[in-house]
C-alpha cells in the first residue's frame, strides 16, 4: 500500500470547480433532509410517517434513475448538470414559501420531496459518469475518494448549521439557504469546461440501450456482488430516518444534538476518507469491503444499544468510516470496470442499488421502530447487516479475492 498526496486530482481546474459545486449542493440538500425529517416529525409524531420518507424519496429513483443514467449518456452532460440543479433549487424555494406560509401538510412536503428526487435521478448518474472525464486514469481512485469525502464533510457541516438553524430560525431558514446555494451551483457549473467523451460508440433512448446496461452488469460478477452487498447492508443497517426519535425519547436531546448526530457519521467517514485518498496502491479490495461493511454492522449495533448521547456519537462516527471505506472501493470498481460510453447507465443502475437499500431501509426500520422500539429496530437492522455480509461474501469467492489492480469482468 503506497501512500501520497491526498489532493492530488485537485491539480486539474475543471475537477476542483466540479467539487466544489458539488459540495455546495450537497451541503444544502443535506441540511433540507434533515429540514424535512425534523417537520415531519414535528408534524405527525408518527415514527410510520417518517420512515415514509424513505418510500417518497425512493420510488422517484426507482422510476427514474435507469433513464437519468441512460439520458447522462446520451445528451450534453454540462447541459444535463444545469437543468437538474436548477430544478432542485425551486423545488427548494417551494418548500420554503409553503412552509413560510404555514401550510403544514404532509402530502405537500411529500409531493415536494418527490419532485427533488425524481430530478436527483437524473443528477446521480451525470454527476458520478463525469468524474473519469476529469482527471487522468492514475489519479480516478483519488477523484472518487475526494468527491465521496467533499460528500461527507458537507454532512458534517451541513447537519451541524441545520441543527442550530431549525431551533433559531425554523425549518424555513433551511429551505431558503438551500436554493440560494443551489443558484451559486449553476454559476460553477457554467465555468466548467467539459472536456469531450473519448469514445467512439453512442447510446439512442431505447429498450435495447438500457438492456445493455443491465447484461453488463450480469456479466460482471464483481460488480453485482457490491451492489448487492451495498443495497442489503444498506437495507437493513440504515437508520438515519429515526435519528429524530433516538435524539427525542432516548438521548433526550434537541434539534442541536440531533445535528451533531447526523454530523458523527460524516466525522468518521471523513477520517476514514482522508487516509483512503492518501493511498496510491491498495491490495485486498474485497477483503477491505467486506471488512468495512461488518464494521458498519457492528457499530449500527451498538449505536441500537446505547443510550448514552457521547457513546452514540462514537458508534456513529465508527458505521460511518466503515460506510465511506465500502463506498469509494465500490465506486473505483464500477468507474474502472465500466466503458466509457456505458457510464452513466450503470450508475443509474446502481443508483437503484445505492438508494433502494437505504430508502426502503428506512420505511423498514420506521415499521419496525411502531410495532417495538427504535433501538431494537436498529440493533436487528445491524444484525441484518452482518448476516447479508457474510452470505454475500461467502456465495462470491471472487469479492474476497480482488486485489484491486486485477480489475476484470
Amino acid at each position: 500500500m503506497k501512500r501520497f498526496s491526498p489532493f492530488l486530482s485537485l491539480a486539474s481546474r475543471e475537477y476542483r470547480l466540479f467539487l466544489l459545486g458539488f459540495f455546495i449542493s450537497q451541503m444544502g440538500i443535506q441540511m433540507q433532509l434533515i429540514a424535512v425529517n425534523w417537520h415531519i416529525y414535528e408534524i405527525t409524531h408518527s415514527p410510520v410517517v417518517l420512515g415514509l420518507v424513505g418510500v417518497v424519496s425512493f420510488v422517484p429513483m426507482l422510476v427514474f434513475s435507469t433513464f437519468g443514467g441512460l439520458t447522462a449518456d446520451h445528451v450534453d452532460r454540462k447541459s444535463l448538470l444545469l437543468v437538474t440543479q436548477s430544478f432542485i433549487a425551486v423545488v427548494a424555494l417551494a418548500l420554503a414559501i409553503v412552509t413560510a406560509a404555514g401550510w403544514d401538510s404532509v402530502v405537500l412536503v411529500f409531493i415536494l420531496l418527490a419532485l427533488h428526487f425524481s430530478a436527483m435521478a437524473f443528477f446521480g448518474p451525470v454527476r458520478q459518469s463525469i468524474i473519469p472525464d476529469l482527471v487522468s486514469p492514475a489519479h480516478l481512485l483519488n477523484a472518487i475518494s475526494l468527491n465521496t469525502l467533499t460528500r461527507q464533510v458537507a454532512v458534517i457541516v451541513g447537519p451541524a448549521i441545520a441543527g442550530f438553524m431549525i431551533a433559531l430560525y425554523g425549518v424555513e431558514s433551511i429551505y431558503y439557504l438551500n436554493a440560494g446555494g443551489l443558484l451559486l451551483v449553476v454559476v460553477t457549473i457554467t465555468a466548467l469546461a467539459i472536456p469531450a467523451r473519448m469514445h467512439g460508440k453512442t447510446s439512442s433512448f431505447s429498450v435495447a440501450s438500457v438492456m445493455e446496461g443491465v447484461r453488463f452488469m450480469k456479466k460482471s460478477k464483481l460488480i453485482l456482488s457490491t451492489a448487492l452487498l451495498d443495497f442489503f447492508a444498506s437495507f437493513f443497517g440504515s437508520a438515519t430516518s429515526l435519528l429524530p426519535i433516538f435524539a427525542v425519547d432516548v438521548l433526550h436531546v434537541d434539534a442541536r444534538g440531533l445535528g451533531l448526530l447526523y454530523a458523527a457519521t460524516s466525522a468518521g467517514a471523513v477520517c476514514s476518507g482522508v487516509a483512503l485518498a492518501s493511498v496510491k496502491h491498495l491490495h485486498h479490495y474485497g477483503r477491505v469491503i467486506v471488512g468495512a461493511v461488518l464494521v458498519y454492522g457492528l457499530a449500527t449495533i451498538g449505536f441500537g444499544l446505547s443510550y448514552s448521547f457521547h457513546l452514540s456519537l462514537v458508534f456513529l462516527a465508527l458505521s460511518g468510516a466503515g460506510d465511506m471505506i465500502s463506498t469509494i472501493l465500490r465506486n473505483n470498481i464500477r468507474q474502472t470496470v465500466t466503458p466509457a460510453h456505458m457510464r452513466g447507465r450503470m450508475t443509474g443502475i446502481h443508483i437503484l442499488f445505492a438508494q433502494g437499500g437505504p430508502k426502503l431501509g428506512d420505511a423498514e426500520a420506521g415499521f419496525l421502530a411502531a410495532l417495538t422500539s427504535a433501538p431494537f429496530s436498529v440493533v436487528v437492522g445491524g444484525v441484518g447487516t452482518i448476516v447479508a455480509t457474510l452470505c454475500i461474501a461467502l456465495t462470491t469467492p471472487r469479492l474476497l479475492k480482488v486485489k484491486g489492480d486485477d480489475l476484470v469482468l
